[in-house]
């Protein structure tokens, strides 16, 4: 294995998987931005700079933004050291203690 490894909640998914995702229907649709004067010319220069459409770079900019948003929700990589550290602690959880208990013997406001 390398020297790192990577752990998620249920599956390792990596930015092409998450990309890659389907949507509920393949039909485009439209965002209507507000952006102040400033902000559109420095896009527009960097879209420019690119290649790019006004369009093209904001798409591009914010999906690549929103796999970021959704991997460091999900994936983290530890060195293998950590990595045998952080397993051993899931397999062997400390025992609850007092406080714990108590908190698990309240009733919950929304129960109240």
């Amino acid at each position: 294995m390398s020297k790192s490894r990577a752990l998620s909640s249920d599956q390792p998914d990596s930015a092409e998987a998450i990309a890659a995702r389907p949507v509920a229907a393949d039909i485009k649709s439209s965002i209507n931005l507000r952006i102040d004067a400033n902000t559109r010319q420095l896009i527009d220069e960097a879209a420019a700079i690119l290649g790019k459409t006004r369009t093209e770079f904001m798409i591009e900019s914010a999906r690549r933004h929103a796999i970021d948003v959704i991997l460091d929700q999900r994936l983290f990589v530890l060195d293998p050291e950590y990595h045998d550290a952080f397993m051993q602690a899931l397999d062997n959880p400390p025992a609850p203690g007092s406080k714990l208990r108590s908190l698990l013997r309240r009733v919950p406001s929304w129960q109240e």
